[in-house]
């Protein structure tokens, strides 16, 4: 399994475990829903800044995100 696929099933993970829709956590980050939705399949790689954010909203570490345990 490629990283982007990995951190992509992580991040929906973390986001459902939050009981956060994809709508919400995309209007936060200032993008179309489906603009978010490519970050959870993969398709589209997190910058910098989005993974941290993303990382404190969800309240997990870059380690879980990129599953490095």
């Amino acid at each position: 399994m490629d990283l982007a696929k990995t951190v992509g099933e992580n991040l929906k993970a973390a986001r459902k475990a939050k009981g956060i829709t994809q709508k919400q956590i995309a209007a936060e980050l200032h993008k179309y829903q489906s603009d978010y939705s490519d970050y959870e399949t993969g398709k589209v790689q997190l910058d910098y800044e989005k993974i941290v954010y993303l990382c404190k909203r969800f309240d997990i570490s870059p380690d879980d995100l990129f599953d490095f345990h």
